[in-house]
């Protein structure tokens, strides 16, 4: 995943990259060439480019040619704010194999959260100039608290749109999303979320579009096999950052995952060193390669999956409490606090500084569910189980 620009034109309440103007110090086309070299050599075999919005960099059909011409697939993530028929036309001339436009809910809601009007009816129209221009097209979409009980109909209004595939995460609380703790959902709430994604994915398999869940959508609950059956292992495994993905910033900075946050997690700068010296040697990127449950915490450290699960998405935890190895988001915990008649919440305990990729603090409450909602969350519980 290569953000080639910080530069966007959308100002989104839960950019985890701050996004909206290019940083001072991305690379030149020269080097952005020459990094498309080293990459094919260290074996990649699938580049996305990212943003900010990637179409607002002025060469970025000649980054997207340069990766076709080495051999590598290209896909593009946008917005879709300003995909053109002429820019749809352009990726698909530049070799782009797929593009992926991010819709975030129905129109006024998908508007609020991405911080333009008009932008919901902007990416709608992107995936007709993509397929009227002959490019595949998919989707993504971040679920949160604001934006849950619209998905379905959301999922409805893609398929329509004739998306292929479909992938769903839930908003993390880094960048913008750590001013606003009303974005995110609380980790109970995935005891609605998972179940949901499931009758969805059966939806999905009825109308040929692939739901693709995100590395923070699991982990190990009941509907593990219906959401990642056709996942290498048919479950989620543990955290892939620097096993099997790579993370590049418009400076040239390298992570083991594109969401990590920069100051933890850059192993370093393709201006300093190789990609290949930096894949292979450096410390923040073998995070992932070196874990073992002896470096998880909290409920993670006790549960049954703890040596399969190594706790997780490693962004969603990090983000919440400054290190991995104790993730909240995960079904199987859900259930396993509600049969107890017990529930997660979390609670802000420091703002995010405001810088890309930043993040607060956060706690994590562990409650009796209210009275009132208990039945109900047992009932969700047990049915999953059944």
């Amino acid at each position: 995943m290569w953000e080639i620009t910080l530069r966007c034109d959308l100002a989104c309440n839960h950019c985890g990259s701050r996004a909206g103007r290019a940083r001072p110090d991305e690379l030149s086309t020269e080097e952005c060439l020459d990094l498309v070299r080293q990459m094919a050599e260290l074996g990649v075999k699938e580049v996305t480019l990212i943003g900010g919005e990637a179409y607002l960099r002025e060469d970025w059909t000649e980054i997207a040619g340069a990766v076709r011409g080495a051999g590598m697939q290209c896909s593009i993530t946008s917005g879709g704010r300003g995909m053109t028929a002429e820019r749809a036309r352009a990726a698909v001339e530049a070799g782009v194999q797929q593009v992926s436009i991010s819709v975030d809910g129905l129109e006024a809601t998908h508007d609020a959260l991405r911080g333009v009007k008009g932008s919901h009816a902007s990416a709608m129209r992107a995936l007709e100039n993509l397929r009227a221009a002959g490019m595949p097209v998919t989707a993504n979409t971040q679920i949160g608290r604001k934006n849950l009980t619209e998905i379905p109909e959301v999922f409805e209004a893609l398929v329509a749109a004739g998306i292929r595939a479909w992938q769903v995460q839930l908003t993390v609380a880094m960048g913008r999303a750590a001013d606003d703790p009303s974005l995110l959902l609380e980790p109970h709430q995935v005891l609605e979320v998972i179940p949901m994604l499931a009758r969805l994915k059966e939806r999905g398999d009825e109308t040929g579009v692939r739901l693709w869940p995100g590395n923070n959508i699991g982990y190990f609950g009941p509907f593990e096999s219906t959401l990642k059956g056709a996942f290498p292992r048919g479950h989620m495994a543990s955290c892939g950052a620097g096993r099997s993905s790579l993370g590049i910033e418009a400076n040239g900075d390298i992570k083991g995952c594109p969401s990590l946050p920069t100051a933890d997690y850059v192993g370093g700068n393709v201006r300093d060193h190789s990609l290949r010296e930096i894949w292979e040697r450096a410390p923040a990127l073998r995070f992932t390669r070196d874990r073992t449950t002896s470096d998880l915490w909290g409920y993670c450290r006790t549960c049954y999956y703890a040596d399969t699960c190594r706790a997780g998405c490693s962004w969603t935890s990090h983000v919440l409490f400054g290190k991995p190895g104790n993730n909240p988001y995960c079904h199987h915990r859900a259930i396993e606090l509600a049969r107890e008649g017990k529930r997660e919440r979390l609670v802000r305990t420091a703002p995010a500084p405001g810088k890309p990729f930043d993040f607060g603090a956060f706690e994590i409450v562990l409650e009796d569910w209210p009275e009132a909602e208990r039945e109900a969350a047992q009932k969700l519980a047990s049915a999953a189980r059944s």
